[in-house]
């Protein structure tokens, strides 16, 4: 039986994960494939990246507390009918407007998975059982960052983008037989029915205006208000947060956990460094397939190298951090991930795409210009990321008290999420400034900042015109650089606050202020 238990767990859970490396892989199809109404096509590219972060990152807190009080088992079943629904929306999505509407509701879904899979853990297993368990659940979650790309892009160049959907449905069908005919019910019996619905609220107005507004108002010249009330409101929203957790009775992140230096430190890097990490390589995919000329599968493969570092070497770091402090490799760690990154800023708009197709072996192996470009700048951020996850990981834990581990956890998750919707709204704005401005010198007598016109050229992404082809491949290329570097430099402002902020062998602090409940949620990403 608890085998059936683990597998549903780590299905679970992974489908979440899955699903966002999945889907970046499918984007270039998608703004090529689906109409749009009033979206351009990089604007619609990310508001699919980033509608599905916000809601997960919104609810991650709260869905722990509602898992303890309704129900682990119950509340899985719903994650997994509402995912599955959901993936089967997106995949028949007519358009991109009503496929981000459709994003929004499958990470609402998702948020519900994510920390329901960690509490059917912790409900049915203990002592070394359990430690394996935890174990079995990382290193899937850690394959998914090797096999999604790869997978998304098998799909892409084989079936099509509504397969990277439709590829959860047998996945959601597996867990939902294994958790409804294994998985006993289990609950917390001292959990409040309380929940902090208005707090999650605020999270969502705030990183979705903050980040939507900026897109949303940067596409169109700033000549639309839409733009500037969806930033009046992320503003005044995350003015009201810290507010509204002061006076609520239960609040979604208990204010005292910050008392902690680590604590607040950790979660500050982790804003900026997972920030410019999850943007940098969903531009770069962009960068490679619309610009370029990758197949989705070779921009799926690219990053493999890259990945194995973290998934072999992590534990190594983790046992370093433990016997030497986080600190130094908190520090260390971005500024390798930073120089990869700024490699990726001299990949020129000449590179010889890398052609893979399943069906033909004689293209499994990458043209020279993959390993001058792309393989060296992969090597050393993984080298970079592995020095990093579990030092930040072991800060995270040892930063707050043992009650508190599971709420510290999940509040650590979701800024993790939170992060590339703020830093991709940053880029965004800088990156097509470049683009158009680029295209501007070039294109005499050419209204550049139409909406018509944004709606058909846009950044990272080939026009159907191949009159246009060579100036917006350029322009994308200098735009793509300009991404690069600000993604090398959020990096190094990770690597600062955690040198100057992180203290070694810090005393775990006393409980914080009562929270009310102690939700399970999800490890650090």
């Amino acid at each position: 039986m608890k085998r059936w238990i683990l597998i549903a767990a780590v299905l679970g859970s992974g489908i979440v994960f899955l699903d966002s490396t999945v889907v970046n892989v499918a984007l270039p199809r998608i703004g090529r494939d689906l109409p749009r109404s009033f979206l351009g096509v990089l604007e619609g590219q990310s508001y699919v990246y980033n509608a599905y972060l916000l809601t997960l990152s919104a609810l991650l807190i709260l869905a722990g507390a509602v898992n303890d009080y309704y129900g682990r088992k119950r509340t899985f079943m719903l994650g997994l009918f509402g995912f599955g629904l959901t993936s089967v929306l997106c995949g028949f999505a007519p358009s991109m407007e009503l496929l981000v509407l459709f994003r929004v509701l499958q990470g609402a879904a998702g948020a519900l998975l994510v920390p329901g899979s960690l509490a059917l853990l912790t409900a049915n297993f203990e002592g070394e059982e359990q430690g394996r368990a935890f174990g079995t659940w990382a290193g899937a979650s850690g394959a998914t960052t090797i096999l999604g790309p790869v997978l998304g892009g098998l799909l892409v160049d084989t079936i099509s983008w509504r397969a990277a959907f439709f590829i959860n449905v047998p996945l959601v069908a597996v867990a939902a037989w294994a958790t409804w005919v294994h998985v006993p019910e289990s609950r917390n019996e001292q959990a409040t029915r309380t929940f902090d619905w208005i707090g999650a609220a605020i999270v969502a107005f705030s990183v979705g205006g903050l980040a939507f507004g900026t897109i949303y108002g940067q596409q169109r010249e700033w000549r639309d208000p839409i733009g500037y009330i969806a930033l009046a409101l992320g503003v005044v929203a995350t003015v009201a947060l810290p507010i509204w957790m002061k006076v609520a009775r239960h609040p979604l992140i208990p204010l005292g956990l910050f008392r902690s230096r680590n604590f607040t430190v950790t979660n500050i890097s982790t804003l900026v460094i997972y920030g410019s990490l999850y943007v940098t390589f969903y531009y770069l995919g962009l960068f490679q397939q619309g610009t370029l000329g990758y197949t989705a599968a070779a921009a799926g493969a690219a990053g493999i190298p890259g990945s194995l570092f973290l998934i072999f070497l992590s534990s190594r770091f983790g046992s370093l951090a433990a016997r030497y402090g986080p600190r130094i490799f908190m520090a260390v760690g971005p500024v390798i991930m930073a120089l990869g990154v700024l490699w990726f800023a001299r990949v020129p708009a000449t590179s010889t795409p890398w052609k893979l197709q399943p069906s033909d072996p004689s293209t499994y192996w990458p043209p020279l210009s993959y390993f001058t470009d792309f393989l060296p700048a992969s090597i050393i951020f993984g080298i970079g990321i592995c020095m990093l996850v579990a030092p930040l990981t072991t800060a995270l834990m040892t930063s707050v008290p043992v009650q508190n581990s599971g709420l510290g956890s999940a509040i650590n998750n979701a800024i993790s999420r939170v992060g590339p919707q703020l830093a991709g709204a940053l880029i965004f704005v800088f990156l097509t400034a470049n683009f158009y401005a680029n295209l501007a010198s070039r294109m005499i007598g050419v209204d550049v900042n139409s909406e018509s016109f944004r709606k058909q050229i846009s950044p990272l992404n080939t026009p159907t015109d191949p009159n246009l082809a060579s100036v917006v491949r350029d322009a994308s290329t200098s735009s793509f650089h300009l991404a690069m570097t600000l993604g090398a430099g959020l990096l190094l402002v990770g690597a600062i606050v955690n040198a100057v902020g992180i203290q070694n062998h810090a005393a775990r602090p006393q409980a914080a202020e009562a929270p009310g409940k102690e939700p399970v949620s999800a490890t650090p990403a």
